[in-house]
């Protein structure tokens, strides 16, 4: 398949498609998608990726399934008949890529597990997310988001110390999507550079997760100590966190070294006292004794508002914040004055979207729509040859969907 959106984009002539659900998957093949390859989300006839059915506060769609499926196309094949198997096989024929993260041994029963593909179709580039990786004791369980955080330790460095927490956006599927994608981008520029053959990749919500834990888990291997989560702070460094101010608000101040220390302690609070004891020469000293810093920030800071604060800490070049809702943020003037919001297309009329992460001179990401369930199954059929007599009698057979409603 050749076809690009309207646009064009960066990978403009790459095909994907995608078995996915949920988010992990879904953010791989949007990211992919943003560069403008072509993606053909194929979905189950009854109800298809369940996320669509979240909830329905997006003009009557699921928040979660707009954010991360715009520019897809959705096509509805029963993968459990033969007749929708042997379409996905002729779809991939066709493609450049495969996603998919569907339950433990499902993609081996299509047929489209790595090690299967690499013989039906070896010039496909596979990439497989589960939960846990192969070969271990947790390889047969299916893994959500939260689950995969707490068993990776996420949730104990996160919270308070007895309350733990789960970061509030689903960080193992967003983060293992982003390796997926980078992984197709590498594999398929070194195609470009003459490597031949497909390629499978194998990617788990548990390793990216083990390796988002990096810092914490070589801070106790080599020093034997589980650090406490701490809120707004890091254990990290010092000082570090997040202090109410006069006019009721939250600023987050922060510092990640000993001259950065100095100039709070003495352009800031105007102590310098604090910047010479000794107690907080260096940023272990500073850790060791966060309590006594943060209660010398906290009372400087509820002294004043958060402009004034904002405005000493930018004169004095240290790091500073305002603590945000989620309403605020949508109103928040960084997005609107830079035009990071647009407009996309959906079934339910027209919805505002990120634009996504990455400036790119001279390209504008394509946005593309988010699709209705099935919308694009005539269509994307027929561009394998089957003819509106056969879409019939598939339609019968029930290995596709019903005909979208125009």
């Amino acid at each position: 398949m050749t076809a690009a959106p309207p646009q064009g984009g960066l990978l403009a002539g790459i095909t994907v498609v995608a078995l996915e659900q949920a988010v992990s998957a879904p953010m791989c093949t949007r990211v992919l998608g943003d560069f403008g390859a072509r993606v053909i989300k194929v979905e189950n006839p009854a109800g298809g990726d369940f996320a669509r059915w979240y909830d329905d506060v997006v003009s009557g769609q699921a928040a979660h399934f707009v954010w991360c499926n715009r520019g897809k196309e959705s096509v509805t094949l029963d993968l459990k008949s033969p007749a929708g198997v042997e379409l996905l096989h002729k779809l991939l024929d066709r493609a450049d890529v495969l996603v998919s993260n569907l339950a433990p041994g499902a993609t081996a029963r299509l047929g489209v597990a790595p090690d299967q593909l690499a013989r039906s179709h070896p010039d496909l580039i596979a990439v497989e997310i589960d939960g846990f990786g192969a070969g271990g004791p947790l390889s047969h369980k299916r893994a959500y988001d939260l689950l995969v955080q707490a068993e990776s330790g996420v949730c104990s460095v996160t919270g308070f110390p007895g309350e733990p927490a789960k970061p509030g956006p689903p960080m193992a599927d967003v983060t293992t999507g982003l390796h997926a994608a980078l992984s197709i981008l590498a594999l398929l520029t070194a195609r470009e550079r003459g490597r031949t053959g497909g390629a499978q990749v194998s990617l788990s919500l548990f390793d990216t997760m083990a390796d988002m834990m990096g810092y914490h888990l070589t801070y106790t291997r080599h020093s034997g100590i589980e650090q406490q989560p701490l809120g707004m702070s890091s254990p990290a460094v010092a000082p570090y966190g997040a202090y109410p101010t006069a006019d009721g608000q939250t600023v987050v101040l922060g510092t990640t070294n000993d001259r950065e220390w100095q100039r709070l302690a003495r352009e800031i609070l105007g102590r310098p006292d604090l910047a010479e004891d000794e107690r907080f020469r260096t940023n272990p000293d500073r850790c060791r004794h966060r309590e006594l810093i943060d209660a010398e920030i906290r009372t400087w800071c509820a002294r004043y508002d958060l402009a004034h604060i904002q405005k000493t800490a930018d004169d004095a070049g240290i790091g500073n914040s305002r603590y945000n809702t989620p309403a605020e943020v949508i109103a928040h003037p960084q997005l609107s004055e830079r035009d990071r919001w647009h407009e996309i297309d959906s079934p339910g009329g027209a919805i505002p979207s990120l634009l996504p992460p990455p400036v790119i001179a001279g390209y504008t990401p394509p946005m593309g729509a988010v699709p209705g369930l099935g919308e694009h199954t005539d269509a994307v059929l027929n561009e394998l040859g089957v003819d509106t007599a056969e879409l019939a009698r598939l339609r019968t057979a029930k290995a596709i969907g019903p005909e979208y409603p125009r």
